[in-house]
């Protein structure tokens, strides 16, 4: 893991119209279960399910945010601390679709524009019914360079790669903040040749057994204690030969 004995918690939030099906999946990610019955979400719902991921233990905490405006004052709370985010739109429903940029733009306000997110065109399942065009879609997504998925809750279908998919970004982010700041500090060391402060840039130092000239010469090589070194690998070195 990435600390020891540690789970990663990561917060997605699913935004998008009312009716898109935002319950569903989350329903149907967490519990495997789906109904057709609509039922309005008020305010936020929120459910959380453990995965493992490339060898890490994960825990996805899902946040499904109401998409009507009158809870915009009380849901938009909710998208603080996120780290993943889930555009959501029906196949059957133009306005959700022409709402995802406003959608997006509520997220970032709230989050900053660095969050991972994914753009989905739920209810593929009823493509007989669309009114939206594929054109259109694949449009908007290369424009807000997202990364976009055709799902459809009731045949199961893309459900996991949407939360898989999040979950990966979010890793790849806290992987390289953590070889950032090791590398900030981690101190950078030198062992070889250096000059004496006293001496001639131009003199060198010959390779000769007569120890007592060596303070006189202008520049000093160090070489690491062989033994020491065969061991084990290390920045340090407990003993210097000069020569």
């Amino acid at each position: 893991m990435l600390e020891e004995d540690l789970e990663i918690a990561i917060k997605i939030v699913i935004v998008g119209n009312g009716a898109v099906g935002k319950s569903s999946m989350i329903q149907r990610y967490c519990k495997n279960i789906f109904t057709k019955d609509y039922k309005k979400t008020i305010g936020v719902d929120f459910l959380e399910k453990r995965i493992n991921l490339d060898g890490e233990d994960v825990l996805l905490m899902l946040w499904d945010t109401a998409g009507q405006e009158e809870f915009d004052a009380l849901t938009k709370a909710y998208y603080r601390g996120a780290q993943g985010c889930v555009l959501a739109f029906s196949t059957t429903d133009r306005d959700s679709f022409e709402a995802i940029e406003n959608w997006k733009r509520k997220v970032e306000e709230e989050v900053g524009p660095n969050i991972p997110t994914c753009l989905i065109q739920n209810k593929i399942d009823l493509i007989d019914d669309a009114v939206v065009e594929q054109d259109d879609v694949e449009s908007l997504a290369k424009r807000l360079k997202l990364r976009f998925y055709r799902t459809s809750v009731k045949e199961d279908l893309n459900i996991n790669e949407v939360f898989d998919y999040l979950a990966q970004q979010h890793l790849k982010k806290i992987r390289k903040e953590a070889q950032r700041e090791t590398d900030e500090i981690q101190p950078t060391r030198q062992i070889g040749v250096f000059n004496t402060a006293g001496g001639s840039a131009n003199k060198s130092v010959s390779n000769n057994n007569n120890g007592a000239n060596a303070g006189r010469n202008d520049t000093i090589t160090l070489q690491p204690n062989k033994s020491r070194v065969g061991k084990k690998k290390s920045a340090f070195f407990s003993n210097c030969t000069l020569i």
